[in-house]
C-alpha cells in the first residue's frame, strides 16, 4: 500500500509518502512546504491544494492519511488549521481518494508508545523506525508519523489501539 500523509497547517504543511504494511514502512519522499508570512491565506491553502494534488498525480497512492483535530486555545489558530485540511481533504475527493483522520495522541501512541510524547521524540523514532540517515524537520516528521500510524492500523491485532481513526 502506498500512503500519502499530510500535517497540515497554513504555513508550514509537512507531508510523507510511504509504502508498506503493518509489518514494514518505507519512506518514498517527505518534507515541509514552508511558506512565507507575507503570503495571503487563499494563496496558501491553494499552494497546499496543489501540492497535495501533485504528491496523489507522482505517487498514485492508495489512501491519503491526515491529522485529526486538536484541541487550540485560539480559534483563529482553530480557523487556519481547519482551512489547511480542508485544502487536503477536496485534493483527496478530486482524485477519488479515500482520506483517514488520526487524532495526535493516536499518532503518538502507535510511533512512540506514549500520546503524550514530544515532537523531537516523534523525530527521533521515525528515523530510527524507517532507517532515515537524518531526523526530519518537525512538521515532515509528523507527516511520516501520520502516515506509519496508518499503515500500522491495517494489524488486525492492534486494531483496538485505533478506534478514534475514521474516513472523512
Amino acid at each position: 500500500m502506498i500512503v500519502v500523509s499530510i500535517d497540515p497547517a497554513i504555513r508550514n504543511t509537512g507531508y510523507a509518502v510511504l509504502e508498506g504494511d503493518h509489518k514494514r514502512a518505507v519512506a518514498l519522499d517527505y518534507g515541509t512546504l514552508s511558506l512565507p508570512q507575507k503570503l495571503p491565506q487563499s494563496e496558501c491553502l491553494l499552494a497546499i491544494h496543489e501540492k497535495v494534488c501533485a504528491l496523489i498525480e507522482q505517487w498514485q497512492p492508495d489512501e491519503l492519511a491526515i491529522e485529526g483535530i486538536i484541541f487550540v486555545q485560539s480559534h483563529r489558530t482553530a480557523i487556519y488549521m481547519g482551512s489547511a485540511r480542508a485544502a487536503t481533504v477536496l485534493a483527496a475527493a478530486r482524485y477519488g481518494k479515500r482520506i483517514m483522520e488520526y487524532p495526535p495522541t493516536c499518532v503518538k501512541l502507535a510511533t512512540v508508545g506514549r500520546g503524550g510524547a514530544g515532537k523531537q521524540q516523534v523525530a527521533f523514532m521515525m528515523r530510527a523506525m524507517l532507517g532515515l540517515t537524518e531526523t526530519p524537520a518537525p512538521d515532515a516528521a509528523d507527516a511520516l508519523a501520520i502516515g506509519y500510524t496508518h499503515l500500522a492500523a491495517s494489524d488486525p491485532l492492534k486494531a483496538h489501539l485505533f478506534r478514534e481513526r475514521k474516513y472523512i
